[in-house]
């Protein structure tokens, strides 16, 4: 059993290695357990035209399955379509299809990632012409910025918890198989991953707090606005606080000046490497983020309120 855990912790390994360039090309790794059900979570609004949205999904890495955050990313052209990846039961293992671009959604073995991502095709929006028209009963877009949408109530955004299962077949796996139709989509020409979807895995795999085995399944950061602004995520999140009257004014302060402290950390460390970040460096910015974001996730669910800082003043003075 332990050789035969090696010997599958070395096939898992060089996938890995070799993701960037074999992420859309199908199969790419393989696991002898299920991946965690899907957390629920909110859609971050979409930051600006043409952006399309990826839905989170669990990969696996050194430490176990690790939750690549769902995002809204640019399409590598117009016209192209997002097929997620997804989990599938097949010889004696859970086999991962990666995702792809492609002028229509595929077969993503019946998962139900929510926002347009029910199980089948996808309803959250559409090409017409140049421009990407979105269906707002699904998806979250500011209509006062964005003015090329549309409502279809017909498409049922599925996030409940009642349908969370992340993978196909197997033992209680969702039980689809491709349609015609999308068998033809599969052999359509299909487009990579974008280096931005590629740098977003990798920087999902590079921060532990993401690892099911650190989270139990529920990731702190589920979702971000566009790939690799964490930051801006985080003031995102700082800001619905205050708007929600969740945080008060201390605390506030507090998370600001921490961010601003990270910041200045970042600016200054690529500014003595060329404008990089290196390994080490680029692990403890990530760190010194993710003690913010549990502050901001207990900041805004403990017993302060703006109108209500009883507590924080009790606190004060002890």
């Amino acid at each position: 059993m332990k050789l035969t855990n090696l010997v599958r912790k070395f096939v898992v390994g060089a996938a890995l290695a070799l993701l960037p360039a074999a992420s859309f090309a199908g199969v790419f790794i393989s696991v002898g357990f299920a991946p965690p059900v899907l957390p629920v979570y909110t859609q971050p609004i979409c930051p600006g035209d043409g952006y399309l949205w990826n839905p989170g999904y669990w990969a696996y890495g050194d430490e176990g399955y690790y939750w690549v955050p769902g995002v809204w990313v640019r399409p590598p052209q117009v016209g192209l379509l997002w097929t997620p990846g997804y989990w599938g039961w097949g010889g004696g293992a859970y086999l991962f299809h990666a995702g792809y671009w492609g002028p229509h959604v595929g077969f993503y073995g019946g998962v139900n990632y929510g926002f347009g991502y029910g199980g089948v095709g996808f309803g959250g929006g559409r090409w017409v012409g140049n421009s990407f028209a979105y269906n707002t009963s699904v998806v979250n877009v500011n209509r006062t910025v964005i003015h090329n949408t549309y409502v279809d109530n017909t498409v049922i955004n599925h996030t409940t918890v009642y349908n969370r299962t992340s993978f196909n077949g197997g033992t209680g796996g969702i039980q689809a198989r491709p349609s015609a139709q999308e068998a033809s989509f599969a052999r359509e020409n299909h487009v990579a991953p974008t280096a931005e979807q590629q740098s977003h895995v990798q920087m999902a795999h590079a921060d532990r707090s993401n690892f099911a085995s650190v989270n139990g399944g529920h990731p702190q950061n589920a979702a971000f606005s566009r790939p690799g602004v964490r930051a801006a995520n985080q003031q995102q999140r700082i800001g619905q606080g205050v708007q929600s009257g969740q945080l008060t004014a201390h605390e506030t302060g507090n998370l600001e000046h921490r961010d601003a402290s990270i910041n200045h950390q970042a600016a200054a460390d690529r500014a003595a490497n060329g404008g990089h970040l290196t390994a080490q460096e680029h692990q403890q910015i990530n760190q010194r983020q993710n003690n913010v974001s549990r502050s901001i996730n207990n900041d805004k669910h403990n017993a302060n309120t703006q109108e209500h800082p009883h507590a924080e003043a009790r606190e004060g003075h002890r």
